[in-house]
């Protein structure tokens, strides 16, 4: 029983260090924005997983201590990649590098975390597309064919992010 409780803490403080890596990464939006959301779900739900795992064991009375001090070293990595966002982006003080792009499409997804992203040609030599994080307040004022301003600053622990898209 202590073991279950334990677990569940836990999973909870688990489950909150990824809820703060999502708001870290929609505050101090990553070039790579999409590439770093798909690695904390990579990491999420093997974790929960796991968690899961260890319980089912416990209950069978199977050895459980290797796979308990796994799962708790795992516990706080969001927290530490929310920490590094936020450091990265709330820290820089550099000034932001102006890139010129074109508007080639622009998505948006409904949901309790809602995405709106701006599709637009690179600047980068092994890019194609880049996949900008906009406000729900700026998606309507952009269209395909837009000539933009991709303010890029270089973050304090070199993540660059974006810090605004404007009209040309």
């Amino acid at each position: 029983m202590t073991l279950r409780k334990s677990l569940l803490n836990r999973t909870a403080i688990f489950v909150l260090g990824a809820l703060a890596f999502v708001a870290a990464s929609v505050r101090y939006p990553p070039l790579e924005v999409d590439s770093v959301l798909i690695f904390i779900g990579v990491l999420f739900f093997p974790t929960l997983g796991l968690a899961m795992w260890v319980e089912h064991r416990a209950l069978r009375h199977a050895e459980v201590e290797a796979l308990k001090r796994v799962y708790y070293g795992l516990v706080p990595i969001p927290w530490l990649l929310a920490g590094l966002l936020l450091i990265n982006g709330a820290l820089d003080r550099n000034a932001p590098q102006i890139e010129e792009a074109r508007v080639v499409g622009k998505f948006a997804m409904a949901g309790a975390l809602p995405i709106r992203r701006l599709v637009v040609t690179s600047w980068r030599e092994d890019h194609r597309f880049e996949r900008i994080a906009i406000s729900r307040s700026e998606y309507p004022e952009y269209r395909a064919g837009d000539l933009v301003n991709v303010k890029v600053q270089s973050g304090l622990v070199g993540i660059p992010w974006i810090s605004g898209v404007s009209s040309r």
